[in-house]
């Protein structure tokens, strides 16, 4: 048996790669990735020349381009028929705008029923509009609250806070024991990483966004995230350049330790262990981000991603044994210190925990609970409204009421 055959799709799952005919001898896929923090270059070459190991006569072409031109490369691809996309990787908010347009195939009847409960519901809500699946879950991901233990253990704070209000008095105790100007750092520039942080706080304190596609950012939870937002710039517990800043300028001060907490992806982790990236080595402490007291225990965003067929592929057969294999568990699990798997047994995997065992116990929490962003065929645009609107009410042009009334407006006026 080869190695990408033993269990991992479990039960019916396995049974798909063993009765799998084999592809014609000149078969030849295209797929598109992006370059990224998670699996590198290197990485997905590595599982692909070994997927066509194991399938002889089938071969891949790789394009790897940056996240920011993913989304347009399959939109301006689509029905490009044999000269586009057989495999696309897809963000967790563009199913409902590529159900509705029709880039991906639908897979549904792909999954066997009882390969479901075995993949975490949150990592199905990354491919997944309605009742309807476009693709398998593939990389697994959502930010989590990243403490400095010895900024805390100085400031006499026995345990990292688990409400968003508890990190406030935190950040307040580690401010005025003067241990850092700044203890928060957020990735708040006028960017989809802020729309992230927004929706992990805004679901800690209820979610919901409108009903039947009215969305309402101005009352209710969705108000109540900007103005606990704002009002930690305000009271100058969250470093001003957060404004400014991504999720690798979080990195950077963090483990620079010029902050007490940070909210990130699972990136940071390694990269704030590593002596050659990091000065508080030893020092960094991981829990899920937090949740609000009587409404949520912890907060965690989806930043998932997915694996589809395009729509127009000519080898839909050949492109699902691709995606099976990269999502299957045998191959998660051996690059599971780069992403963490989809599959929930994984967890249970000794080796897996090894050398990141606080993440995973975060992970434990914060996976099962996956909250998503708006839901819209139009969330490119929508994004765009949100991060204005959000940014005015940061840098003080406009009140949280207001500028996310503004939003409500405009979001009307999607369609």
């Amino acid at each position: 048996m080869q190695p990408w055959m033993m269990p991992g799709w479990m039960g019916a799952g396995v049974l798909l790669f063993a009765v799998a005919q084999p592809a014609a001898a000149d078969t030849t896929l295209n797929a598109l990735f992006m370059k990224q923090a998670a699996y590198s270059d290197d990485d997905i070459k590595s599982m692909t020349a070994d997927f066509e190991k194991s399938h002889p006569g089938l071969r891949v072409t790789l394009e790897l381009v940056p996240f920011e031109a993913l989304h347009d490369k399959i939109v301006a691809t689509n029905g490009a028929g044999a000269e586009g996309y057989d495999v696309v990787l897809f963000d967790v908010t563009w199913p409902a705008e590529f159900a509705k347009h029709g880039f991906l195939k639908d897979v549904t009847d792909r999954i066997p029923a009882d390969l479901v409960g075995q993949v975490f519901d949150g990592a199905w809500s990354t491919v997944t509009t309605g009742e309807r699946r476009w693709g398998m879950p593939w990389i697994l991901d959502t930010k989590y609250l990243f403490y400095n233990k010895a900024m805390l253990a100085k400031a006499g704070i026995a345990a990292p806070p688990r409400t968003w209000a508890e990190l406030a008095d935190d950040a307040q105790r580690i401010k005025d024991k003067g241990i850092v100007p700044y203890p928060i750092v957020w990735s708040w520039s006028q960017a989809e990483a802020l729309v992230v942080d927004y929706s992990a706080i805004t679901a800690a304190y209820g979610g919901g966004y409108g009903e039947n596609g009215k969305f309402a950012f101005d009352q209710g939870a969705p108000l109540a995230a900007l103005t606990y937002m704002k009002s930690t710039l305000d009271r100058g517990l969250s470093n001003p350049n957060s404004t400014e800043y991504l999720e690798e300028d979080v990195r950077t001060v963090f483990s620079n330790g010029d902050a007490a907490f940070a909210l990130n992806w699972t990136f940071m982790y390694g990269l704030a262990n590593d002596p050659k990236e990091s000065k508080i080595v030893g020092q960094v402490g991981i829990v899920p981000a937090p949740g609000i007291e009587g409404k949520a225990a912890v907060s965690a965003p989806n930043g998932s991603m997915g694996l589809g067929i395009a729509a127009h592929s000519a080898h839909a057969d050949e492109a699902w044994s691709y995606i099976q294999y990269l999502t299957s568990r045998p191959v998660q699990d051996k690059y599971a210190k780069l992403s963490l798997p989809i599959w929930k047994a994984s967890y249970d995997d000794p080796a897996i925990a090894r050398g990141q065992e606080d993440l995973i116990a975060a992970a434990r929490l914060a996976l099962p609970e996956l909250s998503p962003r708006p839901v819209t065929a139009s969330y490119q645009e929508l994004s765009a409204i949100l991060q204005k609107a959000l940014q005015q009410a940061l840098l003080g042009q406009a009140t949280p009421e207001a500028a996310l009334h503004r939003a409500t407006d405009a979001a009307a006026r999607l369609r």
